[in-house]
């Protein structure tokens, strides 16, 4: 066996295996998703010895090649004096190493927008190029599953970020010969069969522990949940109208605001397809000037994918045109980039010397033209409203769902409000500045796609400049106004310096005093209420086969995820559904010690993520765990012989497709227990389109946005409770039909809607339709 340094001294990588102190044989420590260590001592032994320095390359191999760590001296060695020696003091140099991904972790991940709808591998291979390329090699990355969402955070480390990453897909990493590795777990299995000739059975420790579960409550994060409609009338002097419900919000920020300041376009944050040179960066502006003249050639488009949901704000830009153009900006597409193809963006197209621009909603240009004007700019901008804040399930993984075969991950259906505007601004006018924009577009698309492509330039033939564009995760609440007899507009909500007409809060919605409602404007506020993800699930096989006596079976516990983050209850289900999967088995974690010449039949290494199909009959042990730490003592170098500390664990007695923490909330724990057989199919569609049609001193008339199911109907409430065919405390009423009127009894009323079908007994939406009337009598 060889260990080799190099020291950046210009010599290369140098032989140390004669000055490794005898007294202390180099050990290697490897940790699932964490980076390895190399511990060694070395002793001057020749006259010309130099002292390993820190950022040095270290490798330890056997002679065949195979190595069992390289990576680098990230600190300079400890001196531990040993004596006077023939040349002067004698020093015993003690050196740790931390393998190949070591030096990715000194650089800073940049400032990039969050993983949408990736896979694992394509999410790391990302990360790592953002960080710094070329330091490993990624093609050993395999794809392993995909990934809702994943925000990187520039305070956590490569090997945090990569370990998340790894463990969201129940998946492993690790470097080693400069290549950096992902691939599922379990991917390699070596059987360790007491039937072997190899078999150590002095070596092997097997803990059996107790730690069965069948009922499982899972605690997530806040959560969406009714679907709220306010409705208020203005009457010329209120500014500030009181919400039902406090409003479900992911936090407001600004994913990325990009000024052009760079001499070209940041990788990280834009894909550009260029053949005819048409792209470029100056006067801190993106340029465009031309195209190939065919659609989808010239495109510069966001790196990630935008998922529709919630409340987003893509401003496209101040543009200048210079000629007649073609082309779109601000374009949305669920697939390749086309004007055929585009879900919502800003058609522009030759008008003479100067251009037309237009909304084009589904491939197809509608609504109000604005003719351009040379010398003008405009500023484009794209609102996106949906009621559904997540278009995507999250996954969960255990033993026997590993990746490819998740818990979750089914697309979230939702319609998307969009409204496109352009603001024409004359730089000899001032007024102009701060005019109303022109709205082109205000509508819904129906059955949005989730994700959705954003290319800020389709250029045919694009004459223009853009001074910059914004993507901005905006406040979830929409609000929309009509002044009698004419239609409902959508508002801006956000703040005062955006641009914005009106706020909410935690419990109002304040109009900016320049836009206070006139006297009978009519005001709708859509949003959704908040509270706790939770799910309560049972495993109801093995709560019969442990009853005993007195014990009823029921093996209880509540667990709170924190990675992969449960962010609904549907997600808490499947959460549960993940854990019980393992928790009914028996735990089983173990430890076992071998010299290298005996591991398992066919295994040259082992590293942490490889399975071990353990079959121990006279223990009563057969099970396959999963290996979580290796320690490799090499004892004999000379003959390459070391001694293998094999730590294992079965995902009974440690979860790798889940990090737990700590609930640091108290909660009233009444979720609706359900069995495994009943998670998906318990709860049927909500009335996200429910919505009042007509409001009068007495009456309320709604329409439920569905036709009831047959044999079933629309349930009406006065609260958000009670719900069921036998609880009539707050019943309003029950109704087979979709529309139907309802008694106003005060100023302020509430409503709440669920519907249920013809089940014995019913099942019911998850969620309520929340109706909220503040109108004067």
């Amino acid at each position: 066996m060889k260990l080799q340094i190099d020291n950046n001294d210009g010599r290369g990588l140098v032989d140390y295996t004669s000055a490794i102190d005898a007294a202390r044989a180099p050990q290697v420590v490897r940790k699932l998703n964490q980076p390895s260590q190399l511990k060694f001592s070395v002793v001057a032994n020749v006259s010309d010895f130099v002292a390993p320095l820190a950022g040095a390359r270290v490798i330890l191999g056997k002679a065949s090649g195979q190595n069992i760590f390289t990576g680098y001296l990230m600190q300079a060695p400890e001196f531990e004096y040993l004596g006077w020696g023939k040349t002067g003091p004698a020093y015993r140099y003690d050196l740790v190493g931390a393998s190949d991904e070591a030096l990715l972790d000194e650089k800073r991940l940049p400032d990039i927008a969050p993983f949408v709808d990736r896979s694992a591998g394509n999410a790391l291979r990302q990360l790592t190029s953002d960080v710094a390329s070329g330091i490993v090699d990624t093609s050993g990355v395999l794809d392993v599953d995909t990934i809702a969402s994943y925000a990187g955070d520039p305070q956590k480390t490569w090997t945090q970020q990569a370990a998340e990453i790894a463990l969201e897909a129940r998946a492993t990493y690790r470097t080693l010969n400069g290549m950096l590795t992902l691939a599922p777990v379990g991917a390699a299995t070596h059987a360790l069969n007491e039937t072997d000739a190899n078999f150590s059975p002095q070596g092997l420790t097997l803990q059996p522990a107790s730690a069965l579960i069948n009922d499982v409550t899972v605690i997530g994060e806040a959560e969406p949940q009714a679907y709220v409609t306010d409705y208020f009338i203005g009457d010329g002097l209120t500014e500030r109208f009181y919400l039902s419900h406090a409003p479900f919000t992911k936090t407001s920020k600004t994913i990325f605001d990009e000024e052009y300041t760079d001499a070209t376009l940041d990788p990280t944050r834009w894909n550009v397809s260029d053949p005819s040179g048409a792209i470029s960066v100056a006067q801190g502006k993106l340029q465009v000037a031309g195209g190939t003249g065919q659609d989808g050639q010239t495109v510069v488009s966001f790196v990630e994918q935008i998922e529709l949901g919630g409340a987003l704000v893509l401003q496209h830009g101040d543009v200048m045109f210079n000629a007649a153009s073609s082309g779109v900006i601000g374009g949305l597409y669920a697939g390749a980039v086309s004007v055929a193809g585009c879900l919502a963006g800003f058609r522009v197209s030759p008008n003479g010397t100067q251009s037309n621009i237009q909304a084009l909603i589904n491939g197809a240009a509608m609504g109000p033209v604005v003719a351009t004007i040379a010398g003008h700019h405009y500023v484009m901008a794209t609102r996106l409203y949906s009621q559904e804040m997540f278009r995507m399930q999250q996954r969960f993984h255990s033993s026997l769902h590993p990746a490819g075969r998740a818990y979750g991950g089914a697309a979230v259906a939702a319609d998307v409000q969009i409204v496109l505007e352009i603001q024409d601004i004359d730089p000899t006018n001032p007024a102009s500045q701060v005019a109303p924009a022109t709205v082109l577009y205000d509508g819904p698309i129906s059955s949005a796609p989730g994700f959705c492509t954003y290319a800020l330039i389709d250029a045919m033939n694009l004459e223009c400049s853009i001074a910059f564009t914004e993507y901005i995760q905006a406040i979830d609440t929409e609000v929309r106004t009509a002044l009698p007899g004419q239609s409902y507009v959508t508002l801006l909500v956000g703040n005062l310096s955006e641009g914005a007409q009106c706020t909410t809060t935690s419990s109002e919605l304040e109009f900016f005093s320049a836009y206070v409602p006139a006297t009978n404007q009519q005001i709708e506020v859509r949003y959704r209420g908040t509270g706790r993800a939770i799910a309560r699930v049972t495993n109801p096989a093995s709560v019969t086969a442990q009853t005993r006596g007195v014990d009823n079976g029921v093996h209880g516990a509540v667990r709170h995820v924190k990675l992969p983050p449960a962010r609904t209850a549907s997600d808490c289900e499947n959460a549960a559904l993940a854990i019980l999967d393992d928790t009914i088995n028996p735990a089983w974690k173990g430890q076992y010690d071998t010299w290298s010449d005996f591991l398992p039949a066919g295994a040259t290494d082992i590293f942490p993520g490889d399975a071990l199909a353990i079959n121990v009959s006279s223990r009563s042990a057969n099970f396959v765990a999963i290996v979580n730490e290796i320690e490799i003592t090499c004892n004999d170098l000379a003959a390459e012989h070391s001694f293998y500390k094999i730590k294992f664990a079965n995902d009974a007695a440690r979860q790798l497709g889940f990090e737990f923490e700590a609930a640091k909330i108290a909660l009233p724990f009444d979720a609706t227990e359900l069995t495994i057989a009943q998670v998906g199919s318990h709860y049927i569609a909500d009335l996200t389109a429910a919505a009042v049609t007509q409001i009068t001193s007495t009456t309320v008339n709604i329409d439920a946005g569905v036709t009831p199911p047959a044999g079933g109907g629309i349930e009406v409430r006065w609260s958000d409770e009670g719900w069921g065919a036998y609880n009539d405390r707050n019943l309003l009423g029950r109704f087979a039909t979709q529309t139907f009127t309802l008694p106003r009894l005060a100023k302020v009323q509430d409503y709440f809607l669920q519907q249920y079908d013809a089940s014995n007994p019913p099942k019911y939406s998850r969620y309520s339709a929340a109706l909220h009337v503040d109108y004067p009598l």
